[in-house]
């Protein structure tokens, strides 16, 4: 038929366009946030966080094998994985749109007409069209994430279940047992897909039974119901089950390890094959079908096999070390994240009344599987929770963005109507339609919390920063009004037809919503966990084709033209939304998170220790090690994850060309839910000053009864002092010195493997006594462990901090830490002035000037995304050269000092608008280096840029907005202090228009 073979190419065609898109602007090397972890455990099949993604991961193993012998193409391939699904995606969405337009226009293929094929073909392309170029979805299709392909998993269950209506019964069958291998196999990607679950069963009681209102909620029910069978029942509830018999079969009956693993899998089976032979033999259709398709769900479940395997090689990614079956169901679970209360719970500011001994934690022992803890379980005050849930959060900054959500004084307790207008406000208001705003009317900018773009909104009045964001994307509402025509078309038109796709838009949407329970802040925008409802409304959009269509045939009297005119008119909106969006999702060109990555391990001395703080500092060295194999004889450690035995178990291996960590404690002394998870500061008598390290290292080890402080049936151990004393000792016996003294300047007195190591121009600051201070009233384990390192390493290995791990631990270092780079070195020097940073400028120049990458920073065309947080990453650079100047200048290096920052504003100040508070520092430079000219061009567009944004804060300010407002103060009064010695008359300038703001903006800050 001509219908079905136009059909066809027109998908195809599409396919091709969307996957051309996205290789043009796909990201060529590894991206930030998870992508550098998923492709360096891609690259070599290892573990990443929770709960995984091994389909995923066998993937990109395998379009890893496309890059051949050229490891810096690995990244690249794999980032394909998300072009070619994402393409393949857009090919689905088309041939679904067709298939619902055909309900609509109450037609078959048999039946087609020349205006029925020009409507369908017309209302799917722009449909699909429209999704291709919508931002989120092309924001994911350009990365190692799992996302792209998670849409294409969505999108084709979709489609086959609309296309298993169109197949003779007799082999429909089949169909549903496709999608459920599909579903199955999804599981190992992302559980996305399973939301879809209700709009399928719909579809399959539509077709198989008489409507009723009964018979749709029962079949409602039912599918919810499978939803819980697999997120529960199966995912984790199978491996549980399976753990349950293991631990029966090694512990009460004394056989080896994995008999009950083994003996549940042959009982699964077995009941399987029954199941599958009784069905048949007594004609039991429906019986066959749900078995097999439970057979094919497992079947596709099965790569979490991979992680269970893989995990047993003791590889250098391996978290949670899920290598048992009790622990792989804690990895599947998530375990490590906790969790979040959905239908009733306690508010943020509920107190804890109790805490009961939970279920048992067992781990592997040498013949039987051991009991190590319990888990915990707290237990709030009754009279402080409610129904729904949504303030709910006690973590770091929480309450207090609560309370300025909600307009709550302190100490004021919330109620059910908080919750719920907190889930109205922000977790449905700012945290889903703002998003859904993005992709179908226009975007502000790339900064986050932006808004929405409406039509009428110009750049008049706004701050060339937000002005001129290459993220500033204004569709004029084209694509929000197509969708709701068509969304009113659709119901009109086909009430069951919509019934299914409003059931998945509002699943994928508001369900999700409801799911998540965003807290009041999140570490980046999280728009790409709603693609699927986009999805759901770029299918109503080309329903909105259909809808023009009839209304131009009512002039044109001409269906056939009617139908083309409206295709060509509607073509315009994602013609728009390319245009618009296409400069702030081209990622070609952009090397940042490599280098970024490639100058943290540059700036390690040989065989060195590096502590880093999260995802975008961690992922891409992990990636660079485990994939280019760049400076593996440096040690990655995430301070993070360093609370979790697990995790310290794994450091005390070696990892390529890295020896394990010299750690004196044991296993026994950092067990998860042990003595040593949190160690609060509590003064015991006699006991003044600071303590020896060493002693206290020893009572930890030790399990003195001394530290211990009982609590409620558990006990902990207790830090006695805020301070620690560390006498500096090598390894070497006749170079000891174990002398107690604050600090000395000889320099005869330091040992010659120290000189070796301490720069010449601080070993002025030599102390033979290291004292470590409390930042508050506790340690957790991964300052203990931190500690424990410092005492016996014995300074044989190099030990650096990135900012974030500096920042991030428990402890106060700044005195003993010199910077080198993009990282600042452990030394046994007193830095008379902490808030000063000690810097090793002949080190730190040879890096930034010699080997660091700065690749495209200096090429005004790469867009670097502030949504990305790679303006942060700019500005930190920026912030490693202001030291560096700084140090240079004062030690009277005027050469170099110019140099650095000769290369600083030509690689550092491209970026248009991207001028911020590091940025200030140069303007002094700039003037203690004689090049007034500059300094006062630089000052007058940091004071520009500030007061355009403060002027737009005072009347556009939301909540979310607050830190920027700080930061544009910070660079007034900054600005305004240096101009005081420099350039009196611009300098009260400055204070005057400070000063203002400060009074604007005192009652909400």
């Amino acid at each position: 038929m001509i219908y079905r073979r136009i059909n066809r190419i027109t998908g195809f065609l599409l396919f091709l366009i969307a996957t051309t898109v996205y290789t043009l602007t796909v990201e060529e090397t590894v991206s930030l946030w998870d992508c550098g972890e998923f492709i360096a455990a891609a690259y070599k099949l290892q573990v990443p966080h929770p709960p995984g993604a091994p389909f995923f991961l066998l993937l990109g193993r395998m379009f890893s094998f496309l890059a051949g012998d050229n490891t810096e193409r690995v990244a690249f391939w794999i980032n394909m994985i998300s072009v070619i699904s994402s393409g393949a995606t857009i090919m689905f969405l088309y041939w679904t749109t067709t298939l619902l337009g055909m309900k609509i226009l109450k037609v078959s293929e048999a039946d087609m007409k020349r205006e029925h094929i020009i409507g369908l073909v017309g209302s799917g392309t722009v449909s699909a069209l429209a999704y291709t170029f919508s931002d989120s979805f092309w924001f994911s299709a350009t990365e190692a994430e799992v996302y792209g392909l998670s849409s294409f998993f969505t999108a084709f269950v979709f489609w086959a279940i609309l296309k298993w209506e169109h197949i003779h019964a007799s082999a429909a069958h089949r169909w549903l047992i496709l999608i459920a291998y599909m579903m199955g196999l999804s599981i190992g990607v992302h559980l996305l897909n399973l939301v879809t679950i209700p709009a399928l069963a719909l579809i399959y009681y539509f077709n198989r039974y008489q409507t009723s209102r009964t018979g749709i909620i029962i079949t409602l029910l039912v599918s919810m119901m499978m939803i819980g069978v697999i997120m529960v029942g199966i995912i984790p509830g199978l491996p549980s089950l399976a753990g349950a018999f293991e631990i029966f079969f090694v512990n009460s009956l004394g056989l080896p390890f994995g008999t009950g693993f083994i003996m549940f899998g042959i009982l699964i089976l077995g009941s399987l094959i029954y199941g599958l032979y009784y069905s048949v033999k007594n004609k039991k259709a429906l019986l066959n079908t749900a078995l097999l398709a439970l057979t094919f769900i497992l079947i596709g479940y099965s790569s979490y096999a991979l992680v269970l395997i893989r995990s047993n090689f003791d590889l250098p990614i391996d978290e949670n070390n899920p290598e048992t079956i009790i622990s792989f169901v804690s990895y599947l679970k998530r375990e490590q994240y906790g969790s979040r209360p959905l239908l009733y719970g306690p508010n943020f500011t509920a107190d804890l009344v109790d805490q009961k001994q939970g279920k048992p934690v067992y781990e592997k022992g040498e013949h039987q599987y051991i009991v190590t803890n319990y888990k915990l379980e707290n237990v709030y005050d009754p009279e402080q929770s409610t129904l729904f849930p949504r303030l709910y959060s006690k973590q770091d900054n929480h309450p207090a963005l609560y309370r300025q959500w909600m307009g709550l004084k302190p100490h004021e307790s919330p109620d059910f109507g908080d919750n719920l207008s907190f889930f109205f406000r922000y977790q449905l208001g700012h945290m889903y339609l703002r998003y859904f705003m993005w992709n179908f009317a226009g975007r502000e900018s790339d900064i986050q919390h932006a808004g929405w773009l409406a039509p009428w909104e110009s750049k008049k009045d706004l701050p060339e920063s937000m002005a001129d964001n290459k993220a500033r994307n204004n569709f004029f509402m084209l694509p929000l009004i197509l969708g709701l025509i068509g969304l009113f078309y659709q119901f009109k038109k086909d009430l069951k037809g919509f019934s299914v796709v409003g059931l998945l838009f509002i699943l994928t949407g508001i369900g999700l919503v409801v799911y998540l329970n965003s807290p009041p802040v999140e570490p980046r925008e999280r728009d790409y966990i709603y693609v699927g409802s986009y999805y759901v409304f770029a299918i109503w959009i080309g329903f909105g084709v259909m809808a023009v269509a009839q209304g131009f045939a009512r002039i044109l009297q001409h269906k056939a033209k009617a139908g083309f005119a409206a295709t060509l008119i509607c073509l315009s909106v994602p013609l728009i939304m390319g245009i618009q969006g296409w400069d702030d999702h081209d990622r070609s060109g952009r090397y940042f998170a490599l280098d970024m990555a490639r100058n943290y391990l540059a700036s390690c001395a040989p065989n060195a220790i590096l502590f880093t703080g999260g995802d975008n500092d961690t992922f891409p060295l992990w990636y660079l090690q485990e994939v280019e194999g760049f400076r593996t004889d440096v040690r990655v450690i995430v301070l993070s994850y360093a609370n979790t035995d697990w995790y310290i178990e794994q450091m005390k291996r070696s990892a390529y060309d890295s020896e394990p960590l010299p750690l004196s404690l044991t296993k026994e002394n950092y067990k998860q839910g042990g003595p040593n998870d949190y160690l609060p500061y509590i003064e015991r008598p006699g006991i003044q000053g600071a303590i020896s390290l060493k002693q206290y290292m020893k009572l930890i080890r030790d399990d003195s009864p001394a530290l211990q402080m009982p609590n409620a049936g558990f006990r902990y151990n207790i830090v006695p002092s805020d301070q620690f004393y560390l006498d500096v000792e090598t390894t070497t016996p006749n170079e000891s010195n174990n002398q107690a003294s604050t600090s000395s300047n000889n320099f005869s007195s330091i040992p010659e493997t120290l000189r070796e190591i301490i720069p010449s121009q601080l070993q002025h600051l030599y102390t033979d006594r290291m004292h470590i201070r409390l930042k508050g009233k506790e340690l957790v384990k991964n300052d203990l462990m931190l500690l424990d390192l410092i005492l016996t390493n014995k300074w044989q290995r190099p030990i650096y901090f990135n900012p974030n791990s500096l920042q991030g631990t428990n402890l106060d270092l700044s005195a003993h830490v010199v910077q080198e780079g993009m990282t600042f070195r452990l030394l046994p020097v007193e830095n008379p002035d902490p808030s000063d940073v000690l810097v090793n400028s002949e080190t730190m120049y040879n890096n930034l000037m010699q080997k660091f990458s700065f690749r495209q920073l200096d090429n005004p065309d790469i867009y670097y995304s502030t949504e990305d947080h790679m303006n942060r990453g700019v500005a930190v650079y920026r912030q490693w050269f202001n030291e560096l100047i700084d140090t240079l200048i004062r030690e009277g290096k005027e050469e170099k000092a110019k140099a650095a920052l000769h290369k600083y504003m030509d690689n550092l100040l491209a970026q248009k608008n991207t001028l911020d508070f590091s940025t200030v520092q140069v303007v002094k430079f700039l003037f203690q280096l004689n090049e007034q000219a500059e300094a006062i061009a630089l000052s007058q567009k940091l004071h520009y840029n500030s007061t355009q944004l403060l002027d737009y804060y005072l009347s556009n300010a939301k909540p979310s907005d607050t830190l920027e407002i700080n930061r544009n103060l910070f660079v007034l009064h900054t600005l305004a202090e240096i101009l005081k010695s420099y350039q009196a008359e611009l300098a009260q300038a400055v204070s005057k228009d400070l000063y203002h703001y400060y009074q604007a903006f005192e009652n909400s800050l």
